[in-house]
């Protein structure tokens, strides 16, 4: 049997836990720009005495802020608000990240020509074996690595895709190239817990949260022409989904 000291208790009658409380008030003070963005929040211990609650009880409120990606703590300095997440909808990186008033990048970790494997094949729709084109890059905002991303694409709708810049946005390159339509987007989002290569790569600690969007993109003749698995920050991003509403 747990037992928890009265401050993390609900109150009778549906209260919240008091680390929730504090979060709320932490966020609405930093939403109202008091304190700013990389301003400290007040020290643990003057936190304690405000609220009346235990150090412990401080940290719990804290931690939730700072996987909303609201805050960011430095061992030796304190808790310091973060820079707001980039808000992405699904589509160009390059061109959202423009959109956000931010200048996209990407580096090229490996580009190859191989055969489909089942996953791949699944994926776009082909035959496993099929030839693709498969690559992977790190993409940055504002010099800041956002999102890990790897691509496949069939290579016989865009032959010789290697070849070109890979450094910029594909979907331009596919347009202006070959004279593709790109007609549609799906995609799945799911929280995932960041590997060692995605954290090192997108500076995030081991074990930390990423959202991964698994996407599938088709032409106007239905055809499906790339499939991306991209894995993002969950502390530096925010992914909007927006559709139509049917008739009912």
């Amino acid at each position: 049997m747990s037992i928890e000291s009265p401050e993390e208790v609900p109150a009778v009658g549906g209260g919240e836990p008091a680390y929730v409380r504090i979060a709320a008030e932490l966020r609405s003070r930093i939403h109202a720009g008091d304190p700013g963005v990389g301003d400290p929040l007040p020290p643990e211990r003057e936190l304690c005495v405000e609220f009346g609650v235990s150090r412990m009880t401080v940290r719990r409120a804290l931690g939730v802020l700072e996987r909303e990606g609201r805050v960011h703590r430095e061992a030796t300095r304190g808790t310091f608000v973060s820079e707001p997440r980039v808000q992405l909808r699904l589509g160009s990186f390059s061109q959202e990240v423009a959109r956000a008033g931010r200048h996209p990048g990407a580096e090229l970790f490996w580009a190859e020509e191989r055969a489909a494997d089942d996953a791949v094949a699944d994926g776009l729709g082909v035959e496993a074996g099929a030839v693709v084109y498969a690559l992977q890059r790190l993409r940055r905002s504002d010099d800041e690595p956002l999102a890990l991303e790897t691509t496949y694409y069939r290579a016989d709708l865009v032959p010789g895709l290697l070849d070109g810049d890979l450094t910029g946005s594909l979907w331009e390159e596919v347009r202006r190239r070959f004279g593709l339509t790109l007609a549609r987007t799906s995609a799945a989002l799911e929280v995932v817990v960041l590997d060692g290569e995605a954290s090192a790569h997108l500076g995030g600690r081991l074990a930390s949260g990423g959202l991964q969007l698994t996407r599938r993109t088709y032409l106007d003749t239905g055809e499906c022409l790339e499939f991306a698995i991209d894995v993002y920050r969950a502390d530096r991003v925010s992914l909007v989904i927006e559709r139509a509403v049917d008739d009912a």
